[in-house]
């Protein structure tokens, strides 16, 4: 159906709401907890705002019910340059009306937000998704794309840290076994290098609590 507005922009440091971790473990012969991160942002749907729902006048209840939209079959691919790593986010719209007697077109806002430490928000840009009905038609479909960019330097973790993380060791030392996340100066400075793109519906705070009740 119709395509969307793509939101645009790039981060130097700063973000918001829970984050996905950007971690994993992988193990090697010499040092079993050799970190591998991802410097690119985890990409996901905020909570309680992957779906919107409209509602007739009156009360806001199933027999009021207009049309119901969810954000599914989220993606991503990110390109690492000299100073940013940059992702390409495409999304679908999947939206379901209850009176299919005409045709009609339905606008509806979404947000695209940087989070940055998992609870800042470093950007947020507003766009649109245009979903149209044809006469007899109840389910629609739209797809829509977001371009973000996360600065290597905001992304990036200091050789110190690094150290700590991929430091060698060696069987029978005290801390052979620890893992370096048991280190609160590690795991701030990882988590302030962590970033994570949300995407949801711009909800007003009765289509939120709608969402939060159901």
């Amino acid at each position: 159906m119709a395509p969307m507005m793509t939101p645009a922009f790039r981060t130097s440091a700063r973000l918001a709401l829970p984050a996905l971790a950007a971690l994993a473990l992988a193990g090697c012969d010499n040092n079993p907890l050799v970190v591998n991160r991802s410097s690119c942002p985890a990409v996901a749907v905020a909570a309680y705002a992957g779906d919107i729902s409209l509602f007739r006048p009156g009360p806001p209840d199933v027999a009021n019910l207009d049309l119901v939209a969810s954000i599914t079959n989220v993606r991503d691919t990110c390109v690492e340059t000299a100073e940013f790593f940059q992702s390409r986010i495409t999304y679908d719209v999947v939206a379901r009306r209850t009176d299919t007697t005409a045709a009609r077109s339905v606008t509806l806002p979404l947000f695209v937000a940087m989070v940055q430490a998992g609870n800042l928000v470093n950007a947020k840009q507003i766009a649109q998704v245009q979903v149209k009905f044809a006469a007899g038609q109840e389910r629609a479909l739209a797809s829509g794309t977001a371009d973000v960019s996360v600065s290597r330097r905001a992304a990036a973790v200091s050789a110190e840290i690094l150290g700590k993380i991929n430091r060698n060791r060696k069987p029978g030392e005290i801390d052979a076994a620890t893992d370096p996340m048991a280190d609160p100066e590690v795991r701030a400075a990882l988590r302030a290098a962590s970033f994570e793109v949300l995407l949801g519906f711009q909800l007003d705070d009765q289509s939120l609590a709608y969402n939060v009740a159901k």
